[in-house]
């Protein structure tokens, strides 16, 4: 099975062109699974009117897509790997159209919450799918470009996503913004038709087990790497409002999100520059300026000046952050790949849910100056974990792909 569509000798290469309309592609799912998950935040004050519940009710509905991500990734990820990559793709994206939709429709809040969980299942298992499907596009060579470019939904996403939903909210109804959402998604399905190539999935004989992909010494320690730094970015992250607030800039939250999301897609275009021959590094330097900034923000993070440029600094270091774990975790897993990576989905979701957590009792118990210490905590035990990781998780040298 080849790694990568063959190309005949009259096809120019800057030693193989990268297959921009189908990895935009992926990059136009990863922003629709995105952009489908925040998009209620955005929306709540009208979704709450809508349905007849408070906001915080309302709010649950982000909690079910979660949920649906956690629990759906590595069962249906399981359930289809030996199913061709592109019907397996358009499942997703047919999910959410039939779900976005159901939600636009609904007048009742149990079925929005059903809706809402089942979409966060096709994300799940679309996460898991992505970026094992960019790597199969190119040769070796290429892998960690392909996945830099297919990645760059997520921090457009989540750039904008929130902002985006608060304007549909107003411009046109919330229940039309998650048709917008469906309509999306239609387009979408053409898109991958025409672009997107299909794979065969894994051979019956060849199929992979949950047990020995997490036994591998390199998938745990990359997810053990992931659990830390987005436990550590999550922190800070859903709880900027009243962070910001100390540096007297709790009203522009908007544009500290702006700011973050900028940075996020200059950080993903660094990334995709320097993964194939320098992925240790990158990690370990985004990592290492993360940690940098939580110092800063834990001294000087009543300063608005200082905040502001820490938060580009912050969104600059985790712009490429899914591309450079998932190329780590693919690398290390082999033939793996697409369960190493649902299991990453639930780490990274479960990361999500904890930093949530975690930062809602700090708020409560000591304030949001206590925010940053915690986070460098988080992030020097992230680094730590890399940083001793150097024969497999995160080798050194010139990554070498596995197909």
């Amino acid at each position: 099975m080849a790694d990568y569509p063959p190309r005949g000798n009259s096809v120019p290469t800057e030693r193989d062109r990268l297959p921009v309309a189908a990895l935009l592609a992926l990059a136009m799912t990863g922003f629709i699974c995105i952009a489908t998950e925040t998009l209620p935040a955005g929306l709540l004050p009208q979704m709450a009117d809508g349905l007849g519940v408070s906001q915080a009710y309302a709010g649950q509905s982000v909690a079910a897509y979660a949920i649906g991500s956690l629990l759906a990734a590595i069962p249906l990820t399981i359930a289809t790997q030996t199913w061709p990559r592109r019907l397996v793709l358009l499942i997703t994206v047919f999910a959410f159209i039939a779900f976005n939709t159901l939600t636009a429709v609904s007048q009742d809040y149990w079925l929005t919450i059903t809706a809402r969980f089942f979409a966060g299942a096709a994300a799940g298992l679309a996460w898991s799918l992505l970026a094992g499907y960019a790597r199969r596009m190119v040769p070796p060579h290429q892998q960690g470009r392909a996945m830099a470019l297919a990645m760059v939904g997520t921090p457009i996403a989540l750039a904008f996503g929130v902002p985006l939903g608060t304007w549909l909210g107003t411009a046109i109804g919330w229940r039309m913004g998650f048709g917008v959402m469906s309509a999306l998604s239609v387009g979408l399905v053409v898109w991958i038709l025409i672009a997107v190539p299909d794979f065969p999935g894994q051979k019956n004989g060849k199929a992979m087990r949950l047990g020995p992909v997490a036994a591998m010494p390199g998938v745990r320690a990359v997810l053990a790497v992931v659990l830390f730094w987005m436990l550590a970015h999550n922190l800070l992250y859903t709880y900027i409002a009243p962070y910001s607030a100390l540096a007297g800039l709790g009203d522009r939250v908007g544009l500290i999100l702006l700011i973050f999301g900028v940075a996020a897609l200059l950080g993903i275009w660094i990334t995709g520059r320097l993964i194939d021959h320098a992925l240790r590094s990158s990690v370990l330097t985004a990592l290492s300026a993360f940690a940098l900034t939580a110092l800063i923000l834990t001294l000087f993070g009543t300063n608005p000046v200082v905040l502001l440029v820490s938060t580009a600094i912050w969104g600059l270091t985790f712009g490429g952050a899914a591309t450079q774990i998932q190329t780590a975790l693919a690398d290390a897993a082999g033939q793996g790949a697409d369960i190493a990576l649902s299991m990453n989905v639930v780490v990274w979701n479960g990361a999500i849910a904890g930093g949530s957590v975690l930062g809602g009792i700090l708020l409560e118990s000591v304030g949001p100056a206590s925010f940053p210490p915690v986070v460098l905590i988080l992030t020097l035990i992230g680094l730590g974990i890399a940083f001793t990781a150097r024969a497999t998780g995160f080798p050194q040298g010139t990554r070498l792909a596995q197909p």
